[in-house]
């Protein structure tokens, strides 16, 4: 989730903004990596603290984003998907950077534009994409995916234990129409939850058609890997996760070198791992924070430090 500043400064409130920025910043004159520029609010914090001579590199794959970029010749922002971040620094000739930062998720704007489909409170075509260009949009897959395709969406990335009922309701409901928009899913699974969970486990269903959408767990796991192959010695990852799969593939990454949690170690006692956890627990938002911006409340931060 992504931020303010620089060309609409409603498109995102950004979370853990000066957490996550004092952690990131090692040296002012350094090269840094925004993996979701969103509305910019991380990246303009970071450039405040770089001097003349630092760098930044900013992704995102949402068209919106660009109308955000500032002024600054320091920074360069990617049209990309940040799985292939490695390859985009190697092309601008940049193979190491003094730290990282991904705020993950749905910003602010795409949950507040209707249109998008992202969010449960609009009437809307079910679309889901962060990049509009690709084939695969959240209309595609209800209607196309098999029965078992669909339970095990649900299940893997909703966490939903009425999976498999889930995805049966939606395959006898198609079989009479096509499911088109975000309407017509919360009127095809009417019923299937107890009214008082009915809201957060609609929020989970569409949670799981997005990020199976967007691949959002693989790209994950590739960033992480990527992370690990460039960023230097004493260097800084810093993730910004807003739900349990995601926060648990960061955790084990950081505390294991992989995304099982099985920590390896060598025949001198020494971790298989290419980061060291800067502190056990997850980084949470102040009472402060979350008063002002309530989105924040579900966000986890964990920090990496790049071992030698």
């Amino acid at each position: 989730m992504n931020s303010q500043s620089g060309g609409n400064g409603e498109y995102h409130i950004p979370v853990l903004l000066q957490e996550a920025v004092t952690a990131l910043i090692t040296k002012d004159d350094g090269v840094y990596v925004d993996l979701t520029f969103g509305g910019g609010g991380h990246s303009s914090a970071i450039l405040e603290r770089l001097s003349e001579t630092g760098k930044l590199f900013a992704f995102d794959q949402d068209e919106d984003a660009f109308r955000n970029k500032p002024n600054d010749e320091r920074l360069i922002l990617i049209k990309a998907n940040f799985r292939f971040f490695e390859n985009y620094l190697r092309y601008h000739q940049v193979t190491a950077v003094d730290g990282v930062l991904a705020d993950l998720g749905v910003s602010s704007h795409q949950f507040d534009t209707g249109s998008r489909g992202f969010s449960v409170r609009f009437d809307a075509p079910l679309d889901m994409r962060m990049d509009r260009k690709q084939a695969l949009d959240a209309q595609k897959l209800l209607n196309e995916y098999d029965e078992q395709q669909l339970a095990d969406v649900f299940y893997y990335y909703g966490e939903l234990r009425n999976a498999r009922q889930l995805a049966a309701r939606i395959a006898q409901i198609r079989k009479q129409q096509p499911i088109v928009t975000t309407g017509d899913l919360k009127q095809a699974l009417k019923g299937m939850f107890k009214p008082q969970h009915e809201k957060d486990l609609l929020i989970q269903v569409f949670q799981a058609l997005r990020i199976e959408v967007n691949g959002e767990l693989d790209a994950l796991k590739e960033m992480l890997e990527q992370s690990a192959r460039v960023i230097k010695p004493g260097g800084k990852l810093v993730v910004i996760s807003y739900h349990s799969l995601e926060d648990r593939l960061v955790k084990n990454f950081l505390r294991a070198g992989n995304f099982e949690g099985n920590q390896q170690k060598d025949l001198y006692g020494n971790l298989h791992a290419p980061f060291q956890p800067e502190q056990a627990k997850a980084i949470t938002a102040s009472e402060e924070e979350l008063n002002r911006n309530p989105r924040s409340r579900s966000a986890r931060m964990r920090i990496g430090i790049r071992n030698n």
